[in-house]
């Protein structure tokens, strides 16, 4: 039951106008989805934690700005949250952390040899978590899982970390 993989799920949240101007719609043809890790204690123990989608964009800057809107929206109190923009095949395109009311967008890997790096340290990181929870340290082994998490929000798909590298240059 629980190592079945969870499909994404549209979010009951209303759609409304971007601030840019752009609409928002709930329409599944357009092809960008702005996602977030859904961790409930049966997708964490299987394994398939997948991502919920939140909204669909037509465009990557579209979905960029509702990223930042979903952040304010959670306010400073808000629990800290994995957001990521998906393409139509669910490709990874941008991943970001949100917390505060604020987004941090993590930048993508930018070849194989970097990718592997990342790889190898997060594997790492989650090691030593693991290792801390059995030393009874829940909130080293917490911020240990979550600097894993971030590693993880770079490895961006190979089609689209130039395309994203350059997204978020021209974003700062």
């Amino acid at each position: 039951m629980f190592d079945l993989p969870l499909p994404l799920q549209p979010s009951p949240r209303p759609m409304g106008p971007v601030a840019n101007g752009g609409t928002v719609a709930s329409d599944p043809s357009l092809p960008f989805a702005l996602t977030r890790i859904h961790r409930t204690p049966a997708a964490l123990m299987s394994g398939t934690a997948a991502p919920v989608v939140v909204e669909r964009f037509a465009t990557l800057a579209d979905a960029m700005q509702g990223a930042f809107e979903l952040a304010e929206e959670n306010g400073p109190d808000a629990a800290p949250q994995f957001l990521a923009i998906l393409d139509c095949d669910q490709r990874l395109v941008l991943a970001g952390a949100a917390s505060h009311g604020a987004l941090a967008w993590c930048h993508p890997v930018a070849n194989a040899l970097e990718a592997r790096a990342v790889v190898t340290e997060a594997v790492q990181l989650r090691a030593q978590a693991g290792r801390a929870a059995n030393w009874h340290e829940p909130e080293l082994a917490q911020r240990l899982r979550h600097r894993a998490d971030l590693l993880d929000a770079r490895l961006v798909d190979p089609l689209w970390r130039a395309f994203a590298a350059r997204a978020l240059q021209i974003a700062a």
